[in-house]
C-alpha cells in the first residue's frame, strides 16, 4: 500500500494514545520524568536490560524509548510555582535532550500597543483576497493591524451548504461579525435555539461564549472586527449546543451577547448632522467598550460638520453608494462599496459628495 493511500485509511478502534521520546540511557531519564517533574513509572520492559519505560502524569502518557538517532522532541508543561517558573526561565531539559518548557497554562490576554495610521482597504479588482481556513476568503481590512490591536476582515464562503465547525470559544477582548452579503446560521450558548444571521444584522460575541457555525447560504459575506489581532481559539468537545439553559442577560466576562436585527431596527438621527443611524447595542452591552451604528445619508449629497474621534479606533466600510472623506488625506479620498478606511484619533474629517444610496457601517472604540 502507498504512503497516500496508507494516509487516507480512516484508523478505527483507538484506546489510548502516548507520546514517545526517545533516549540513549533510559535510567537517568526515567529519574528525570519521575522524580523531578512529578510522573509515576506504569510499565518498563524487559526486565533485565530496560529498553522502554511507560509513565503518566498531568494528562499524558509518555513512553521513554531507548534508541539512537531520534530528535528527543520538546514537552510543555503547566505550572503555577513562580519559583519554579523562574527557576526554569533560561532552559530546562531532561537528560535525553528533551527541552522542557514549564509555562503557564492561562497565560493573560495581551492586547498590543496602538500604533496608528490611516489606513484604506479597497474592493474590486485592487482587493487582494487569500484562502483560509475551511476554503473561506479573507479580505484583510486594516493592513497593518494597527500594531496587533485591531484585525477586520472581509470574509465570503463561496460554496453554501453545512459548515465544518465545532463548539468553540474565543480569548477576545472585543469582536463583532456583521452579515454583508446571503445568510448563516449560527448557535450560541444559552441563547437559545439555531437562528439565521441575515443581511445587515449583527453580533457582539463576547469573550468565551461558547458557540458554533451550522450552515450558510452560498455567497456568504460577513465583515468581523476584532481586539487584539492575534487570539486564541479553544475548542468545547464537551457542550453541546443548544443548551436547554436560557441566559439571554448573562455577562461574559464585561458583556452580554448582542443579536441586532435590521428588520427590526429604529433609525434616529446620527450624532452629526444630516445623517440617521441605527444603532447595534453594542454600546451599551460593552460597557461602553465599542460601539457600532449603521449610517445613511439623508439625501443625496448630505455633509456631516466635523467627524472625529479621540479613541483607539474609528473603522468605516461602505456597504452601499459612495462618498468622499475630506480631511484625512491632502487630497479628498472617494470611498466605494465595500471600500473601507480606518482613520486616526484627532483627525478632523467631513463628508461629502454622497450618494442617495449610501450606507455606512461604523466602528468605535471606546463607543464616545
Amino acid at each position: 500500500m502507498s504512503d497516500q493511500s496508507a494516509n487516507d485509511v480512516s484508523v478505527t478502534g483507538i484506546t489510548a494514545a502516548e507520546v514517545v521520546l526517545s533516549c540513549t540511557e533510559l535510567q537517568p531519564t526515567l529519574d528525570f520524568f519521575v522524580h523531578r517533574l512529578g510522573f509515576q513509572l506504569d510499565r518498563i520492559s524487559p526486565a533485565d536490560d530496560p529498553r522502554s519505560a511507560l509513565i503518566s502524569g498531568h494528562g499524558l502518557r509518555l513512553l521513554l524509548r531507548r534508541e539512537s538517532g531520534v530528535a528527543p522532541g520538546v514537552l510543555r508543561i503547566a505550572c503555577e510555582d513562580p519559583a519554579a517558573l523562574s527557576a526554569a526561565s533560561d532552559v530546562l531539559h531532561a537528560p535525553n535532550g528533551t527541552r522542557i518548557e514549564l509555562v503557564e497554562w492561562s497565560q493573560p490576554l495581551v492586547i498590543p500597543a496602538l500604533r496608528e495610521e490611516l489606513l484604506v482597504s479597497r474592493a474590486g479588482e485592487r482587493a487582494t483576497w487569500i484562502t483560509g481556513r475551511a476554503g473561506m476568503r479573507y479580505r484583510d481590512l486594516i493592513p497593518g493591524r494597527l500594531g496587533g490591536r485591531f484585525i477586520a476582515s472581509h470574509i465570503q464562503i463561496p460554496d453554501g451548504g453545512p459548515v465544518p465547525d465545532n463548539v468553540h470559544f474565543h480569548a477576545i477582548r472585543f469582536q463583532m461579525i456583521f452579515c454583508r452579503k446571503g445568510w448563516v446560521r449560527v448557535v450560541y450558548e444559552g441563547q437559545g435555539p439555531p437562528f439565521v444571521l441575515e443581511a445587515g444584522d449583527c453580533v457582539l460575541q463576547p469573550a468565551l461564549i461558547r458557540h458554533r457555525v451550522l450552515e450558510s447560504s452560498a455567497g456568504l459575506e460577513v465583515v468581523e472586527i476584532a481586539c487584539p489581532a492575534e487570539h486564541d481559539t479553544f475548542l468545547d468537545h464537551e457542550l453541546e449546543l443548544p443548551t436547554a439553559e436560557l441566559y439571554p442577560d448573562r455577562v461574559y466576562g464585561s458583556q452580554r451577547f448582542v443579536r441586532h436585527q435590521a428588520s427590526d431596527a429604529d433609525w434616529a438621527p446620527w450624532r452629526v448632522e444630516g445623517f440617521q443611524c441605527r444603532d447595534i447595542g453594542i454600546a451599551e452591552a460593552s460597557g461602553g467598550l465599542a460601539g457600532a451604528q449603521v449610517v445613511r445619508a439623508e439625501s443625496a449629497g448630505s455633509t456631516t460638520g466635523t467627524w472625529q474621534h479621540a479613541g483607539e479606533l474609528a473603522f468605516l466600510y461602505v456597504l452601499a453608494g459612495s462618498l468622499t472623506l475630506e480631511g484625512a488625506t491632502d487630497t479628498p479620498l472617494t470611498l466605494e462599496r465595500d471600500d473601507s478606511v480606518v482613520v486616526p484619533a484627532g483627525v478632523a474629517c467631513v463628508l461629502t459628495s454622497t450618494s442617495d444610496d449610501l450606507e455606512l457601517l461604523e466602528v468605535r472604540l471606546p463607543a464616545d
